[in-house]
């Protein structure tokens, strides 16, 4: 059986749904799910909102209450099949007589056969893989420290006649970057949460000498339970991270306003560093902001 419209409507909901626990879940991953009853409509929603919090399915569970009994649960991510700070999701699952769950990506760190296995063997039916691509769009940065065993790194950078600077710190779009990422890396080498308070004693806070080994910072950051990193500073800075690399993904910052100007001639490279491929640009108040990652085909 293949997912319905309805389900794959719902699961665009759960994928926006899990954006909301962006910065807040790690190391956990940032999941949504949409309950859905016989007839495609929903009547409960819910998402993972931080570390040792009832997780996407049981936030769903709780607002559907006994309507949830026959219903389909559409879920981001593979329901976990362990028991820690939270029930396992897949039991809950279980435990709720829902009918039928709808999966967009496996959970690669699930233990044991799997909550789909589990679900399955529980005479639940399941359809994994819906949407899958789409759901990566959220989970991606977990999905990839998982594999690299490092936070995902992000360096927002402004170039300008001054050259290569760290960008304003107070704008809008700079707190919407710390919202979405976990901890953020400064100059000085400490270390401290994008949003202070989002997750509490989940993560730890570091400090590390400036100039010390890329590779052993995002390490020991990785340990510490960072998914995603900011990296604040100018190029001196990032330059370490870039030579190792270990930046994934920039955001360059030019001043808006001047149709005609002599850009610096000191800048190492215009606008991106070599290897990066622009994958959005738009105005933001006072700067155009260009979003661009690491090749796949660069180390």
């Amino acid at each position: 059986m293949t997912a319905s419209p309805g389900e794959i409507a719902a699961m665009r909901r759960a994928i926006a749904l899990s954006a909301a626990g962006l910065g807040g879940t790690s190391p956990n991953p940032p999941v949504g799910c949409v309950l859905l009853d016989a007839q495609d409509r929903m009547i409960g929603e819910g998402y993972h909102e931080r570390k040792g919090e009832p997780h996407a399915e049981a936030q769903a569970l709780a607002a559907a209450g006994p309507l949830a009994a026959g219903a389909t649960a559409v879920v981001t991510l593979e329901p976990c099949n362990h028991e820690g700070r939270t029930p396992a999701c897949r039991q809950a699952l279980i435990d709720a007589e829902v009918h039928r769950v709808v999966i967009a990506v496996l959970d690669p760190t699930s233990r044991g056969e799997g909550g789909a296995a589990a679900l399955r063997a529980a005479g639940i039916d399941v359809e994994a893989g819906v949407l899958g691509d789409e759901a990566r769009a959220v989970l991606g940065p977990w999905l990839t420290a998982l594999v690299t065993r490092r936070p995902l790194v992000t360096w927002p950078y402004l170039v300008s006649a001054q050259g290569i600077t760290a960008p304003p710190d107070d704008t809008e779009d700079a707190r919407a970057l710390r919202l979405n990422a976990d901890a953020v890396l400064r100059a000085d080498g400490s270390v401290a949460e994008a949003v202070p308070g989002s997750h509490g004693a989940g993560i730890l806070h570091l400090h590390h000498r400036p100039g010390g080994h890329p590779a052993e910072i995002a390490s020991a950051l990785y340990n510490g339970g960072i998914r995603h990193l900011l990296l604040a500073g100018d190029l001196a800075v990032a330059a370490p991270f870039l030579a190792a690399g270990l930046i994934d993904r920039v955001r360059a910052y030019i001043p808006d306003g001047k149709p005609s100007r002599r850009p610096a001639a000191s800048l190492p490279w215009p606008l991106v560093p070599p290897g990066f491929i622009i994958t959005d640009a738009a105005r933001v108040p006072g700067f155009v902001c260009t979003h661009a990652h690491r090749s796949p085909a660069q180390p």
